[in-house]
């Protein structure tokens, strides 16, 4: 195993296409709740639509050799970006600022989990929220059932504070 990890550029967010499209897959296996909602849910609909709508955008790869195993997304967005048509994902008073971090995906290929790879992508997108002096409220959405990512992030400092759309998102904050 040659593990690297790369930030890539938001115009190379292609070779994302088919893991953030796995993730999609895997979240829907492990739903317990509105399975149905992932049916429309892809790299199109999903990544694309977030890389264009956020301020700034974070984007590391990590490959074993030239193959691209797992990948974590984060951003910093308005406040308002988490208020649309699909949900509310948080009580916007909560914030007192006008902008939020998010670690809004994050997948590794089975094979690859357990091994601190993904801690090691966590990690580096924590670090690059974190230069963002104005942001005080960082959020992470796991789908139902996706219980070890729950645990995961509740080990990484954050905590449950809600579930959404009847239970088929649990919202995780952490502030600074």
């Amino acid at each position: 195993m040659a593990i690297t990890y790369e930030v890539i550029e938001e115009n190379n967010i292609e070779v994302l296409r088919e893991l953030c499209n796995e993730l999609m897959a895997f979240q829907k296996s492990k739903a317990k709740v509105h399975q149905e909602f992932f049916d429309s849910m892809n790299f199109e609909t999903r990544l694309v639509p977030s890389v264009t709508n956020a301020k700034y955008n974070y984007i590391a790869v990590v490959k074993d050799g030239e193959i691209p195993v797992g990948y974590v997304y984060a951003n910093i967005s308005a406040k308002e970006v988490y208020d649309n048509d699909f949900a509310t994902f948080f009580d916007l008073a909560s914030v007192k600022k006008p902008d939020v971090g998010c670690l809004s995906q994050f997948y590794l290929k089975e094979g690859y989990r357990d091994q601190g790879i993904g801690s090691k992508l966590i990690q580096m997108s924590m670090d690059w929220l974190k230069n963002f002096e104005d942001i005080e409220d960082y959020f992470v959405f796991v789908s139902n059932g996706n219980e070890t990512a729950l645990k995961f992030y509740e080990r990484k400092g954050f905590s449950v504070s809600h579930d959404i759309l009847d239970g088929f998102i649990t919202v995780l904050r952490k502030s600074k």
